[in-house]
């Protein structure tokens, strides 16, 4: 999404810029607050979570590079694996097919990076593709999720499905709020991660 700041607002009156085009920008301050409060939910939900044995960013690299089990273990050793926070956004820009690579656990501990990424405004890729793809495989991604990280994660759809960035992507956004990221949950999703490791 596009963040416009307030003193871009007051440049952009002061150069007399079209009504029309002031409206927007204001509506883009108003969702940036919004963002804001998402993106503190996001990091509350997320607390704590740690990459464990998942696939790490750069070594999902090397998996989408089909290099071998010994430089995609070198890219490990490299990755963050504590606090997701931590990771640049040019990173995530860099690695932005990572996300077509992690396992249930670089999903979990990633997500929420790319996630205030893109609501900073910093994620020049957007994030529907990887939310909305759910079919058997697509959904191996999120088994590791808690019920509220879940939840986070349809929120952060239902505020990009209208945001103008995503204005094509509204119906695979819908469809996958409606059959996946439903408001009460996901039986298959909880089934599936029972027996493993979840924080929180």
């Amino acid at each position: 999404m596009k963040r416009i700041t307030p003193d871009e607002l007051a440049e952009m009156r002061a150069r007399g810029f079209d009504r029309i085009l002031l409206e927007e920008a204001s509506e883009a301050i108003q969702r940036g607050k919004m963002a804001d409060e998402l993106i503190t939910l996001i990091s509350e939900a997320f607390r704590g979570v740690t990459l464990g044995d998942g696939v790490g960013l750069q070594q999902a690299q090397g998996l989408d590079d089909y290099e071998d089990e010994e430089t995609c273990a070198a890219y490990r050793e490299g990755d963050e694996k504590d606090d997701w926070r931590a990771i640049p956004s040019d990173e995530l820009n860099r690695c932005n097919s990572s996300l077509s690579f992690f396992d249930a656990e670089g999903m979990r501990f990633h997500l929420p990076a790319y996630m205030t990424a893109e609501l900073r405004g910093e994620y020049g890729y957007g994030m529907s593709f990887c939310l909305t793809q759910l079919d058997a495989h697509g959904r191996t991604y999120f088994t590791a999720l808690s019920e509220i990280q879940r939840q986070v994660v349809r929120e952060f759809l239902l505020f990009i499905r209208d945001d103008p960035d995503y204005q094509f992507n509204r119906e695979a956004i819908d469809q996958s709020l409606e059959s996946y990221w439903t408001a009460e949950g996901h039986s298959e999703s909880t089934n599936a991660q029972q027996g493993g490791a979840q924080n929180p």
